[in-house]
C-alpha cells in the first residue's frame, strides 16, 4: 500500500471513529436515539476538523503502527485532547455553552477507539507474520539493553528462524519478571536446567562488552547443553553499521582463552613506527601478514613486504592497498629468500629500514625433524643473513619472532629457533642496532596451528586426532602476537627476550572438545582419538628457562628474559659443517646446542678429561 492510499484510509477510518465517539457519547448520556441536534452537529464538525488538523500536526498518520510504543500512545493522547479542547471552544463561540459531560465521555471513547485501532493493527500484524512453527526456541543471555534489543528484533522479524522464549541474567532483581512477555528465568548457573526444561535449540550471548574470561565462563555452561551458542556482534560493528543486531556470530575458539588481549602503548608504538621505513620478512605468512596490518595502521612512510612466496606477498599487498587506500604509506614488495645473503644486503642497502620485523622461518615441528638441514638453512643461516645486513646498514631496531619451543628444545625447529635467538643476542653486543626476540606460544589460526586440522577433521565427520590426553600448550591469537611484536620493538633496549604473560595453558584435548561443540556437534558424534606424540614434541611448553627469568614485568603482561649463555663458536661450526652430517647426527648436534645445560656439562667433562 502506497503512502497516499494509507493516508486516505486512515483519514476515513478516523473520521468514522470521531463521529461515532461523539454521537455514541450523546446516546450514553441521554439514552435517547434522537441524538442529532444543531449543537451536536456543530460540535461533531469542530471535533472532526480539529482531529485531522492535530493528527497532521503530530504526524499521527505517518507512524508505523506495527512498531507502536508508549511514544505513539502519548501522541494519540495529545491529538485527541487538543481536538476536544478545540471543540469546546467552538461550542462556547457558537452556542455560548460547553457540554462538559459530553466532551468528557467523547474524550474517553475517542482515545479508546483511535488508540485501540492502531494497537489492534500491531497485534493483528504480529499474529499473522510471527508464526512460531518450525522456529528454533532461543535463550538470550543478558537481559540488559542489548538483550532486549535482540529480543525485540527477533519478535518483529518474521523472516528469522529464532524465537526468543527466555532470558538469563545474573541480576537477581529481575528474576521471575517478564520483559516484552519473555521471562527472566535465572542466572548463568541455570543455563543447563533452562535449556533442558524449555527445549532450547539456540543460545545467544547478548552482552557485546563481555570480556573473554566472562565469555569463557558462560560458554562452559552453554557447552554442557546441546544448544548452538552464538554471540552478538561487537558494539563498534553495531554502531558503524558493519553488522546489524540480528546478525549473530559463532563463538570462536580464540574467544575462550580466558585471557583479555594485551593493551598497547599507542604513543610509544606510534613514535617507533609512524613515518618510518619498516621491513617485514615472511610478510606473506600468518604472523608476518598480521604484523603488516598492524604496522600499517600507524602510517609508516614505507612498508617493505619481503617474502619467498609470490602469491602470498601479492595477496597481502593488495589487501593493504585496499585498507590504506587514502594513506600516504608506500607499499613495496620484495620477492626474496632470506638464505640469500647478497640479496638481503641489497634489500637493506636499497631501502635503509628503521625497523625490521623478522617473521620468516620454518615452523612445522614434524617436517623439520625430517629435514633438519632445511631448518638450519632457514632458521639459523637465514636469520644470521638478515641480522648482519640489518647491522651493516644501521637499522635502528631488529625484532625477531621466536617460539616457546626454543626453551629446552626437544625438536629441531625449537633448537634452531634457540640458535637464532643466540645469534641476535650476540649481534646486539657489537652492533649499534638493537636486537631483540619475542617468544610466542601457539598461535590460533596460523598455518601451523592445530585449529585448521581439527576443523577439517570435524567437517569430514571425525574423529579429531589428538596426540596425547595430557598435552598442554599456551595459546594466543594472531593479532595478540603481532601487537606484542610491535610493543616489544618500542620497548627494546637491546638483547632482550620478551615474553607475553599468556595466562593458563590449555589442554589440547579440551580445545578439541570445545571446537567440536562450537561446530554444533557433540563429542560422541565426532569422536576424539589419541595418536601418540610425534618426534620432537613435548607434553608441556615453557616460555623462559629458569636462568632467564626476571620477575618484574616491563609492561603489563610482558616479561623480559635475561641473556643466557651464548654458544657462537658451536653455532658457527655447525653452519660450516651441517651439509656434511647425516640427519641423525645433525639433529643431535642441534639439540645439544639448543639445550645449554647439556652443552655446558659436555664442556665441563671435556675440560676435566
Amino acid at each position: 500500500m502506497s503512502y497516499n492510499q494509507r493516508l486516505s484510509l486512515l483519514i476515513i477510518v478516523d473520521s468514522f471513529i470521531v463521529l461515532t465517539s461523539i454521537f455514541f457519547s450523546r446516546f450514553l448520556l441521554s439514552a435517547d436515539l434522537r441524538v442529532i441536534t444543531l449543537p451536536l452537529v456543530v460540535s461533531a464538525i469542530a471535533l472532526l476538523v480539529s482531529h485531522h488538523v492535530f493528527s497532521l500536526r503530530y504526524k499521527l498518520y505517518k507512524k508505523a503502527w506495527e512498531y507502536a510504543s508508549v511514544g505513539e500512545l502519548l501522541i494519540v493522547l495529545k491529538a485527541v485532547s487538543f481536538s476536544i479542547i478545540a471543540a469546546a471552544c467552538v461550542q462556547q463561540i457558537v452556542v455560548q455553552d460547553i457540554y462538559f459531560r459530553l466532551l468528557a465521555v467523547t474524550w474517553m471513547i475517542h482515545i479508546l477507539l483511535i488508540g485501540g485501532s492502531r494497537f489492534c493493527w500491531r497485534l493483528l500484524r504480529g499474529t499473522l507474520t510471527n508464526r512460531t512453527d518450525n522456529k528454533k526456541r532461543t535463550l538470550i543471555i543478558g537481559a540488559g539493553s542489548a538483550g532486549t534489543m535482540v529480543a525485540r528484533q527477533l519478535i518483529k522479524n518474521s523472516d528469522t528462524e529464532l524465537l526468543p522464549v527466555a532470558f538469563i541474567d545474573d541480576n537477581v532483581r529481575i528474576h521471575n519478571l517478564d520483559i516484552m512477555g519473555i521471562p527472566v528465568v535465572g542466572g548463568i548457573s541455570q543455563i543447563e536446567k533452562t535449556v533442558a526444561d524449555l527445549g532450547i535449540d539456540s543460545i545467544i550471548i547478548a552482552i557485546p562488552s563481555l570480556g573473554r574470561k566472562d565469555l569463557n565462563a558462560i560458554f562452559q555452561e552453554c557447552a554442557k547443553t546441546t544448544a548452538k551458542t552464538q554471540t552478538l556482534p561487537m558494539l563498534e560493528d553495531l554502531v558503524t553499521g558493519k553488522l546489524s543486531v540480528n546478525q549473530f556470530m559463532d563463538v570462536h575458539v580464540e574467544d575462550l582463552l580466558g585471557r583479555e588481549p594485551i593493551e598497547l602503548d599507542i604513543a610509544s608504538i606510534s613514535e617507533f613506527v609512524t613515518h618510518k621505513v619498516v621491513l617485514v620478512t615472511g610478510a606473506g605468512g600468518s604472523i608476518g601478514s598480521e604484523i603488516c596490518r598492524q604496522v600499517s595502521k600507524f602510517q609508516p612512510s614505507k612498508l617493505i613486504l619481503l617474502g619467498h612466496g609470490e602469491n602470498s606477498i601479492y595477496s597481502i599487498e593488495m589487501e593493504l592497498k585496499d585498507i590504506c587506500e587514502y594513506d600516504q604509506t608506500e607499499f613495496i614488495t620484495e620477492i626474496a629468500d632470506i638464505q640469500d645473503s647478497r640479496k638481503m644486503m641489497a634489500v637493506m642497502n636499497r631501502h635503509r629500514p628503521d625497523v625490521v620485523y623478522h617473521a620468516a622461518a620454518h615452523k612445522h615441528v614434524p617436517l623439520m625433524e625430517r629435514n633438519p638441514e632445511e631448518a638450519v638453512k632457514n632458521n639459523v643461516i637465514g636469520t644470521m643473513n638478515v641480522a648482519i645486513a640489518a647491522s651493516r646498514y644501521e637499522v635502528n631496531t631488529f625484532v625477531m619472532i621466536s617460539t616457546d619451543k626454543a626453551v629446552n628444545p626437544t625438536s629441531v625447529m625449537g633448537a634452531t629457533k634457540r640458535m637464532a635467538e643466540m645469534i641476535i643476542q650476540d649481534m646486539d653486543k657489537s652492533s649499534s642496532t638493537k636486537f631483540v626476540a619475542v617468544r610466542f606460544g601457539n598461535v590460533l589460526g596460523s598455518r601451523g596451528s592445530v585449529i585448521p586440522r581439527f576443523k577439517h577433521q570435524i567437517e569430514k565427520g571425525g574423529p579429531v586426532s589428538v596426540t596425547h590426553p595430557d598435552m598442554i600448550r599456551y595459546f594466543m591469537t594472531i593479532p595478540e602476537a603481532s601487537r606484542l611484536v610491535m610493543q616489544a620493538g618500542a620497548l627494546a633496549k637491546g638483547g632482550e627476550i620478551f615474553v607475553l604473560d599468556m595466562g593458563e595453558p590449555v589442554k589440547i584435548v579440551d580445545l578439541a572438545r570445545n571446537l567440536i561443540k562450537l561446530s554444533g556437534n557433540t563429542v560422541e558424534d565426532i569422536g576424539i582419538e589419541f595418536t601418540g606424540m610425534r618426534p620432537g614434541e613435548k607434553l608441556y611448553e615453557e616460555l623462559l628457562k629458569a636462568e632467564e627469568i626476571e620477575e618484574q614485568q616491563v609492561y603489563p603482561k610482558i616479561y623480559i628474559g635475561k641473556t643466557a649463555d651464548l654458544f657462537m663458536d658451536e653455532i658457527k661450526e655447525t653452519i660450516s659443517m651441517y651439509n656434511t652430517l647425516d640427519k641423525d647426527s645433525l639433529r643431535e648436534r642441534l639439540l645439544n646446542i639448543g639445550n645449554s645445560n647439556v652443552l655446558l656439562l659436555s664442556k665441563k667433562l671435556s675440560s676435566v678429561g
